[in-house]
């Protein structure tokens, strides 16, 4: 079993309040939950308005796998017009770990 996880450091556009935040990072959550059936949540720069730290996982029996899907978010996000990109950080957990 492999577990791999991926934080996105997120600067957004034009955001003036925690709400206006909200309403841009929910619908890019359920996106990559939707689209590519990982686990994923706004985990970090709660309370400031325009950052927001995305954190995804995923688990299959697969190291490739999990590494694609991995990918494949990160770019689905860095694609997003609306925001910024400021780093993305993969970790992996393994058999032998």
């Amino acid at each position: 079993m492999y577990v791999g996880a991926l934080d996105l450091d997120l600067l957004l556009g034009d955001v003036r309040s925690l709400k206006e935040k909200r309403s841009l990072v929910r619908p890019i959550v359920a996106e990559l939950r939707r689209r590519f059936e990982v686990a994923a949540a706004e985990a970090g720069h709660l309370d400031l308005h325009r950052r927001a730290l995305v954190g995804v996982s995923c688990v299959a029996a697969d190291h490739g796998h999990v590494v694609g899907v991995l990918e494949r978010c990160e770019r689905f996000v860095a694609a997003r017009p609306e925001i910024e990109l400021l780093s993305a950080r993969h970790r992996m957990l393994g058999p032998e770990d």
